[in-house]
């Protein structure tokens, strides 16, 4: 795959700053901040607003979602969080759980994917399974042996938040759907930086935050929804979801039917947001480098600063288990400061999440960033 240069130019960063953090929040395009303005400031007009504007965002968005991330359009819905999709999946699945069923997830899980289903748990007498971190990091064959007939849902991520693990989800979702068990996927640490196999995996319920690798704004997120789940019950029932909502002057005669596909579980008032805009700019520059090139020179970036930090003494997982964007290292034992701090005094920004060190650039790092990481990490640590 190709090697994307630097495009620092396409983002307001000062070149003192050097930020390794988009797992945690995502600088946004110019052109996003141009359009997001601009939704702004539309508002001062209204009367420039028409039926259709409430409904054509949403709709652009399901395109060029199906185009980048695969899927049909009509099986994604807008959602304004991670945790209103995973609610969503939990609410449709739940009829078809019972007592002594098990839902099975990773340990450490992020808590987006892990409180619906301990709340659904309790209400039905089903009960939570948590696979143990693999000692050689290796989550997919961790899982694997978890996945027996009393496990209903199988509710995972794409890799695990704080290290940058990467869990194969092709095998896992052939033992799920040989055992019967539903599919939950929340791929917010890895859509729109690594390639995702939809085809492949089939999941029930796929869902992501726009706010990080999708390089969106805070508060937009999808959620695909597999054909067989589409009839199910939604979160809410928002009357923008119903066959009728164009006409505007026949509101008053509640229609029962839905929209097709998975519009019935978009947001209520997804039209009115004025995010929208910048979502499908950030989306369309995803799609303009390819999400197989972004993949690619992040790696490219990522095996550089780890073979810097084994040279260091720091504890890096062995390049097949982790992801190409992001990865987590621990410190060595005998460093004894508060490294992360010591980073933002110098402005170089990184994570640290349980006792890994979260490194995660985007295609805004150049070698100008890298070198200054490097040499830093040499100075504080070496």
């Amino acid at each position: 795959m190709p090697i994307l240069p630097s495009q620092r130019h396409l983002f307001d960063i000062p070149r003192e700053i050097a930020y390794f953090n988009c797992a945690y929040y995502s600088p946004q395009l110019n052109e996003s901040r141009d359009r997001l303005l601009a939704g702004v400031r539309a508002k001062s007009h209204a009367w420039t607003r028409l039926p259709p504007s409430f409904f054509d965002d949403a709709e652009t968005l399901r395109g060029l979602w199906s185009r980048i991330f695969g899927g049909d359009a009509d099986g994604y819905a807008v959602v304004p969080a991670a945790s209103y999709a995973l609610s969503t999946a939990a609410r449709a699945i739940e009829p078809h759980l019972n007592p002594g069923d098990r839902v099975l997830m990773i340990a450490d899980e992020f808590p987006s994917n892990v409180l619906p289903w301990k709340r659904t748990a309790q209400e039905k007498g089903a009960s939570l399974v948590t696979v143990p971190a693999p000692g050689d990091g290796d989550w997919t064959n961790a899982v694997l042996p978890f996945i027996e007939p009393r496990v209903k849902v199988v509710a995972i991520s794409t890799c695990h938040w704080t290290t940058g693990a990467r869990i194969d989800l092709e095998p896992i979702a052939a033992a799920a759907r040989a055992n019967g068990s539903s599919l939950v996927v929340d791929a917010t640490q890895t859509l729109g930086a690594m390639p995702f196999p939809m085809d492949s995996v089939q999941p029930d319920f796929l869902t992501a935050a726009a706010y990080k690798w999708q390089l969106g704004p805070y508060g937009v997120g999808l959620l695909y929804v597999a054909p067989r789940w589409r009839n199910a019950r939604p979160l809410e029932e928002s009357w923008l979801a119903r066959d009728n909502a164009e006409d505007f002057t026949s509101l008053a005669d509640y229609s029962d039917n839905y929209m097709k596909g998975a519009r019935r579980f978009d947001v209520g008032e997804k039209g009115s947001l004025n995010t929208l805009p910048g979502a499908i700019a950030a989306l369309e520059q995803i799609d303009a480098w390819g999400v197989e090139n972004i993949a690619s020179t992040l790696s490219m970036t990522n095996s550089r600063i780890a073979a810097h930090l084994e040279q260091l003494g720091f504890r890096v997982p062995i390049g097949r288990h982790r992801c190409p964007h992001m990865f987590g290292a621990v410190l060595p034992a005998s460093y004894r400061g508060g490294l992360v701090a010591e980073l933002r005094k110098r402005h170089i920004y990184i994570s640290q999440r349980g006792n890994s060190l979260r490194f995660a650039p985007h295609l805004w790092v150049d070698d100008h960033d890298v070198n200054r990481l490097l040499g830093t990490l040499d100075e504080l640590v070496g």
